[in-house]
This record gives structure tokens, C-alpha cells and sequence, in this order.
């Protein structure tokens, strides 16, 4: 048995030594000169990215559970990649970020990816300006980017050179925000410059045991002399909370398998639609799990204040119930998703009130106006589900500027120029509803179900609407514990019992005056028959005729919408 320590290595013992011949097949040898010398090189060079990196690097890699550049792009396709600036120097500039062309399911897609391998992935002097070239490709050819993003920063080294190489692939990206959609996958742990450029992007996916930030714990140690975890700064959790991860998952092939399925929902550029896809789901299927969920939900005790999962909804009404929905880890009160619907690509916006009624609190409405404003860049149609009873009113939702969010909400919605509908499941009140996508906002087509309920108010609207009828029931509850004391004394009892006795049975009384004044309220004022009447509602709709119904209408107006950039006033906020 031999002493020595076996080096691992990657190579296979039984692999034949690779020759590669640079003559013409079949050709008669010849001596060789200074033009297979050329090839030589020339072939070394183009190999160099994926030879020339140690065997221990590699190990150092995997043993951190991360692939490695190469095997990334291997997940997102099965193609060979079409390298591009191939920038890998004597001092192994512009080496540590990998940029090319892939195919991912017919489609051309631009892609970086930072070598972890190779200088940490770091920035340098040159490859900062090869990431510049790439995203000024792919904006004039309007090829979607994927990024994966795995550095420790700038190369100190470097000097400015790794700070220039940040700041000129901050601008590029920023000029093509807008032409082309870029999703970002973040791998390992990606500070300072790592963290502001993908989230220059159009989406951010994030899988467990990575971290990126403005700074890492270190700094966050001598600065503030704060202990703080990777995962507590800057983790999935967090950035999956705050919204400046899109999607968190759990390690780096469900990132990237992630990204291609996100892929088939959004479009090359802004000047097209998403891809259309055939559906055997047919468009007229009947939606009779719709019509079960909000039976067994109204009917029950709690009648029509019972709360209900919207994405069942969307899930009936998408083509064979497949919907991708965005920044799931936030401000679950309002869905955000992606769907297909007759083979067309829908952004869904749905109150949920499966979580706190449905209200629309700042998380929400940021959350609403950024889907929002994607869809409206991109050319995708919308469809929106308003069940709420309104803005999450309080004192915290001041201080942290509910008037500012519901603002951008507001401001996105009139703003959408894409193909959209709404559709009114229960609740619309008050300024939720007003600011909700509606016929004055620029709906194309307002919809609701039978079940709706839109006032200005929601039960509390009876203080208003019925005030002197109030007000003379409430007057009369003396009266009543006055004249039911004396019958009560009268017939033996003791005062202070008959008292108590007394004004028990007229606040009894009170409340069941007051519920039939809230049933009254209900049957009068909260339900669709104003709105239709008005016209601020097109037609009721069954629930088991959504999908229809809702994939009819969309198929109308996409006939008649022609895509393209956004040639309008571009607003001034988000």
C-alpha cells in the first residue's frame, strides 16, 4: 500500500489522451509551421477558462454546497454556450466573470456569471466593460439577461479599475431597465457592488445559505460593534420579506430552474408580447370549484365576512391551473402572479382575504405598483381580483407612509397601458376600491360576482346612512331600563337585581335594532345593483363561468392592442 497522499483530480484514468489535430480530415500531413503554432495557442486560450482552474478550487466549491460557473450554465441549458469576450489575460484579467450567448428552449438569452473560482469572482479592470458590452447587446438585439451572481466585490488589486468596472456595468444595466427583462440569481455571498447590480434587475431569486448586502457582518461588527449572522442581514428570509428578493428558494439548481420557468412567462423585450402557448385546457371549462369554495366560505357561520384563499381562484381560471406567483414571502394580503389563460401570458393582481381581510397595507401596495409596472413595460395584459375592505388604517401604517404607497399603487394602476379587467369577487370599499383599477382609473372592462358587495362603507356606513334611526333607538335604552326596573320592582324583585336585569335586556334589544339595521345596510347598499346601474360595473359574472368568460373578453382586447414600447410620459416616482 503506497505512503503517498493521491491527489484528486477530475480526469477519468480510462479517457484516451485528447490530440487535437488542426489539418483538414484526410488531409496528408505535413510538416507543421507557424500556422498550427497559431492554433495551438489560439485553442489553449479558448480552453483556458475551464482547464486552467485547480482542482482544489473546484473542491472548495462544492464543498461550500455551490456549483461551479461552468455546471450553472449546464442547468440552465443543455446547449453549448456561445462564449463572448473571452478577456482571460497573462494576469487572468476579466477572467472571474464569464459572459456568452445561451439557448435556453429556442430562445437567445444573454448571460454573465461571476467565476468564484477565479479571483472570488471579483471585479477588475476589465471585466467590468465586458459587462458593459454584454448588456449593450443584448438591449439592441432585445434578448432577455440572466445574471448569476457569485463575487466577493471589487478586486482590491484592482485599485479604482474594479470600482470603474462596477460603475460602468451599474450604467449599462440601467439603460437597458425596461428594454429587456434580466432575472438575477444570487449565489454565495455578494457584497457592496454584488448586491446593488442584480438588484439593478428586473427580478432577484435567492436560495437558502447565501447572503448579499450593502456590507457584510464584519463591518457591521466594527462599525456598529453589532453580532450579526450572514442569514439574519442579509439570508433569503429577509430579502424574501422585504420584496428585494422576488423569490427565494432552497439551493442553486431550484434558483436556476427557477429562472427558465419565470423565463416562459415574460417576454424578449418590450416591444412584444410573451410567447404564446397552446392549451388543451378548453377556455370555456367550467369553474365549479370557484362555485364550491365560495358556497361552503358565505355559508358558513360567519357568512360573507369569511375569509378565503384567493390563488384558489387563479389557480381555476389559468390553463390547466399552472400559475408562477411573485414576492410569495411578502405581503401575502395581496397575490401577485403569473399565468396563462388561453395560451396568453396574464399578470394577476388579487386581494387575499386569507390574510388580515385582504386590506391593502404599505408592503402590499409597494408590492402591487412594482408587478405593476413590469407588466405595463412588457406588454403583459392583467386581470385584477378586489376583495377588500380597504387600506390597513393605524398609526404604524401612517409612520411608515401608507398615503405614499397607496399613491404609488394608485399612480401605477392609471398609468398601465396593457390590455386590463377587473373583476369584483366580494368587497370594494371605500378609497381601496376608488383606487383599484376601476372604470375611471382606465379599466377596460369591469366585472363582479353576485356576491359583491361595493359601498362606500363597509357595515359601519350604517352610522351614516340610517343616523336618525339610530339615534332613536339608542335614545330609547333609558327608557326601556326605566320602565323594565319599575315592572321589575313592581313584581318583587330587588332593586339593584331589577336594575342590572334591566339594562341587559335592552342592550339585548340594542344590538339585535342595530342588526337589523346592518342587514338592512347589506341588502340595500352593499351590493352590486348601484354599481350596475351606474355603469361602474359592465355585467355580473357566475363563478362558474370565470375562466370563460374572463379568457373570452382578454382574447378581444389582445386582438386589438398592438405592442411596443412605452412612448408616454415616463412619471416621475417608482
Amino acid at each position: 500500500m503506497s505512503n503517498s497522499m493521491i491527489k484528486p483530480s477530475l480526469k477519468n484514468p480510462f479517457d484516451q489522451a485528447e490530440k487535437v489535430e488542426f489539418n483538414i480530415p484526410g488531409e496528408i500531413a505535413r510538416a507543421t509551421g507557424g500556422y498550427e503554432e497559431a492554433m495551438k495557442a489560439g485553442y489553449d486560450l479558448i480552453q483556458r477558462p475551464i482547464k486552467s482552474v485547480s482542482i482544489d478550487q473546484i473542491e472548495k466549491q462544492h464543498f461550500k454546497k455551490r456549483m461551479t460557473v461552468w455546471e450553472r450554465i449546464r442547468v440552465l441549458t443543455e446547449e453549448d454556450p456561445n462564449i463572448l469576450y473571452q478577456n482571460w489575460g497573462k494576469n487572468l484579467d476579466g477572467a472571474s466573470l464569464v459572459t456568452g450567448i445561451l439557448n435556453i428552449h429556442g430562445r437567445d438569452v444573454a448571460l454573465y456569471g461571476h467565476d468564484f473560482t477565479v479571483r472570488a469572482g471579483s471585479m477588475d479592470a476589465t471585466n467590468g466593460n465586458k459587462l458593459a458590452r454584454l448588456f449593450q447587446m443584448a438591449g439592441e438585439n432585445g434578448i432577455p439577461v440572466i445574471g448569476m451572481n457569485d463575487s466577493a466585490g471589487a478586486f482590491v488589486p484592482a485599485g479604482v479599475g474594479g470600482l470603474d468596472g462596477y460603475a460602468e456595468a451599474f450604467t449599462a444595466l440601467r439603460k437597458i431597465s425596461g428594454v429587456v427583462p434580466s432575472i438575477m440569481c444570487m449565489f454565495g455571498f455578494n457584497a457592496g457592488g454584488g448586491s446593488y447590480l442584480p438588484r439593478q434587475g428586473s427580478f432577484v431569486i435567492q436560495p437558502k445559505d447565501t447572503f448579499f448586502g450593502l456590507t457584510g457582518p464584519g463591518v457591521v461588527k466594527s462599525v456598529l460593534g453589532e453580532d450579526v449572522t450572514p442569514e439574519e442581514l442579509g439570508g433569503p428570509q429577509v430579502h424574501g420579506m422585504s420584496g428585494v428578493a422576488d423569490l427565494t428558494c432552497e439551493d442553486e439548481v431550484g434558483a436556476l430552474r427557477m429562472a427558465v420557468q419565470l423565463l416562459n412567462y415574460i417576454p424578449d423585450n418590450n416591444g412584444v408580447m410573451p410567447h404564446y402557448q397552446e392549451t388543451t385546457d378548453p377556455l370555456d371549462r367550467k369553474t365549479w370549484e370557484i362555485n364550491t369554495l365560495l358556497k361552503k366560505a358565505f355559508n358558513s357561520p360567519t357568512g360573507f365576512n369569511t375569509p378565503f384563499d384567493v390563488s384558489i381562484i387563479i389557480q381555476q381560471i389559468c390553463d390547466h391551473g399552472d400559475y408562477f406567483e411573485m414576492q410569495r414571502d411578502r405581503a401575502r394580503n395581496v397575490i401577485t402572479a403569473f399565468g396563462r389563460l388561453g395560451g396568453n401570458v396574464v399578470g394577476f393582481v388579487a386581494n387575499n382575504s386569507a390574510v388580515d381581510s385582504g386590506q391593502i397595507d404599505c408592503d402590499a401596495a409597494f408590492k402591487i405598483a412594482r408587478f405593476n409596472r413590469f407588466c405595463n413595460i412588457y406588454n403583459i395584459p392583467m386581470i385584477f381580483m378586489e376583495d377588500t375592505t380597504g387600506f390597513l388604517p393605524g398609526r404604524e401604517q401612517e409612520a411608515r407612509g401608507i398615503v405614499h404607497a397607496g399613491r404609488a399603487m394608485l399612480d401605477s394602476i392609471v398609468d398601465i397601458r396593457t390590455p386590463r379587467i377587473l373583476l369584483i369577487l366580494r368587497n370594494a370599499y371605500g378609497g381601496a376600491y376608488a383606487s383599484y383599477n376601476n372604470y375611471p382609473t382606465g379599466a377596460d372592462l369591469v366585472l363582479a360576482l353576485p356576491t359583491t358587495r361595493l359601498a362606500v362603507m363597509g357595515p359601519a356606513g350604517k352610522e351614516f346612512v340610517y343616523k336618525d334611526e339610530l339615534r332613536k333607538v339608542r335614545s330609547a335604552v333609558m327608557e326601556r331600563v326605566k320602565r323594565g326596573t319599575q315592572e321589575r320592582i313592581d313584581a318583587g324583585v330587588k332593586p339593584e337585581v331589577a336594575k342590572l336585569d334591566a339594562e341587559k335586556e335592552a342592550a339585548e334589544w340594542l344590538r339585535a335594532e342595530e342588526a337589523l339595521l346592518n342587514t338592512r345596510y347589506e341588502k340595500e347598499l352593499m351590493n352590486p345593483k348601484e354599481a350596475l346601474s351606474l355603469g361602474s360595473i359592465s355585467s355580473l359574472v357566475m363563478p362558474t363561468d370565470l375562466r370563460k368568460v374572463l379568457g373570452e373578453n382578454l382574447n378581444f382586447f389582445l386582438r386589438h392592442y398592438k405592442p411596443g414600447p412605452m412612448g408616454g410620459i415616463q412619471r416621475e416616482f417608482h
